[in-house]
């Protein structure tokens, strides 16, 4: 699916956010708050969007993604690694921290991904993980509920894939509500967890901060 949608993918992201996109990714480098040189793994990077916002920061990305079509029409010049976020081909506590942006929906289990990240962060390494949200005021709930529902599935099938854009509001349903995503990072071995809404709950962003080992 990921490899149909690669050649518009940009665009679509940038239409239907009109464009708030860009600033989430902004906030998301931003959050890391790591030291400029700092190597940071992209989990799956897609077309390298937030490899560009890392090196932009003056740190050291890396993309790794599953999809070999994503990759083929990434425009970045960090270093790209077709692989799977359950078994990241990185030494452990080879990496100063992890982005991913929009990227948990599409994973069957998220404990595997978190594991695998405590793997390879080193000790105060930090994760910032952006993703959908669903609004707590039932006004926006319900405005965003028609807008994420109908429109987008619409704007992605006219500009591209109407299957995958389809798919992209059923994915909500994988994300765990609430704090479970925080929860599911403590379980992993990270601390100093904080989940941010943004863009007035539409979009979640969660940091963490990986325990130093005893």
């Amino acid at each position: 699916m990921f490899d149909t949608i690669a050649p518009r993918y940009d665009l679509v992201n940038r239409v239907m956010t009109f464009g708030l996109d860009r600033l989430w990714r902004h906030r998301t480098v931003a959050a890391l708050d790591l030291s400029p040189g700092s190597v940071v793994v992209d989990l799956a990077c897609g077309t390298g969007d937030l490899c560009r916002d890392l090196a932009g920061a003056g740190h050291i990305p890396l993309g790794v993604d599953l999809s070999i079509g994503m990759l083929g029409h990434a425009r970045t010049t960090a270093p790209l690694v077709q692989g799977d976020g359950t078994a990241l081909p990185l030494p452990d506590r080879s990496v100063d921290g992890v982005v991913s942006g929009f990227a948990l929906r599409n994973f069957v289990s998220l404990p595997p991904v978190f594991s695998e990240l405590a793997r390879v962060v080193r000790p105060g390494g930090r994760v910032a993980l952006l993703d959908v949200a669903t609004p707590a005021n039932p006004l926006l709930r319900a405005g965003h509920a028609v807008y994420f529902g109908h429109v987008v599935p619409r704007i992605g099938g006219l500009l591209s894939d109407p299957a995958a854009y389809r798919y992209l509001p059923r994915s909500v349903a994988y994300l765990p509500p609430g704090d479970g995503i925080s929860a599911l990072l403590e379980a992993a071995g990270f601390g100093a967890v904080r989940r941010q809404l943004l863009s007035g709950g539409i979009t979640q962003l969660i940091t963490a901060t990986r325990k130093v080992l005893s």
